[in-house]
């Protein structure tokens, strides 16, 4: 899943692709070097970021959610705001990826309306403004699975299929750089516990700059070793900024897991 932001402040590259004719630009960079979803978003999510009006989202994503929809894979549209919801899925959005998980007054029966519309509900606590004050697990693993299994249990009794959910643990969503990493420790036992696939996003977060002292600008590396370490312990969708990089890896990750299976043919 390629990440494009139509924001001036995202954390990690707000206001390089602000414009539609950016935004379009980098949606078909990232088709071209291999994501097989494309997730606009119209409002920053990082720690400590006010609430977006949705006349300015829409105005924000609407262009570039439609143009997008011409480049041939499927499409998400990052938002919980449910007036955003409705013109994308009228649009033909195929996605909506709500870190608020349908939690909004009408967001779960917006997207339940739409019988074909795939959704992924992310773990968070709070609200981004408030949810790094919201970090206290006793075991953070077990917590984020008990809630995502409630979620999902909610989101299907209101007549969404099973077929259509990803759920995703949030990572940098109201949990510290230690809770962050037990989740991927922990991560093979948080799939077994969930009724659906995991969606999970690593690229660029803070936690990998403590890990490795480095800046946002320069966690290409780190990004990589996470999204493949995500998949190596059963991610169905790794959602990042670097697609081309990403790609690269797991090809080569995936050639040495079926060497592994099958033997490489050296005697």
């Amino acid at each position: 899943m390629g990440i494009v932001n139509v924001t001036p402040d995202s954390f990690s590259d707000g206001g390089r692709h602000a414009s539609t004719r950016a935004a379009l630009a980098h949606c078909e960079r990232l088709v071209a070097e291999g994501a097989d979803i494309l997730d606009i978003g119209g409002e920053s999510t990082r720690p400590g970021a006010a609430a977006l009006a949705a006349e300015e989202e829409l105005a924000r994503v609407l262009p570039v959610l439609e143009g997008a929809l011409s480049l041939g894979v499927p499409v998400s549209v990052d938002t919980s705001d449910v007036r955003v919801m409705e013109q994308a899925l009228a649009l033909g959005v195929d996605i909506v990826n709500d870190v608020r998980a349908l939690r909004r007054p009408g967001a779960l029966a917006c997207v339940a309306s739409h019988a074909s519309a795939g959704v992924c509900l992310m773990h968070m606590r709070g609200e981004p403004d408030t949810m790094q004050a919201m970090t206290a697990y006793g075991d953070v693993v077990a917590e984020v699975g008990a809630w995502l299994r409630q979620r999902a249990a909610e989101v299907l009794a209101a007549g969404i299929g099973a077929s259509r959910l990803l759920l995703d643990p949030g990572i940098g969503f109201a949990k510290g750089p230690e809770d962050n990493l037990r989740l991927l420790r922990g991560q093979r036992a948080l799939v077994a516990a969930l009724p659906r696939p995991l969606l999970v996003g690593w690229s660029r977060k803070g936690t990998l700059g403590l890990v490795t002292g480095r800046p946002v600008a320069e966690r290409l590396a780190a990004s990589v070793a996470a999204a493949l370490a995500a998949v190596h312990h059963g991610a169905a969708v790794v959602r990042v900024h670097d697609v081309a990089a990403t790609v690269d890896a797991l090809k080569v990750w995936q050639a040495a897991q079926a060497d592994s299976e099958h033997g490489s043919g050296w005697q």
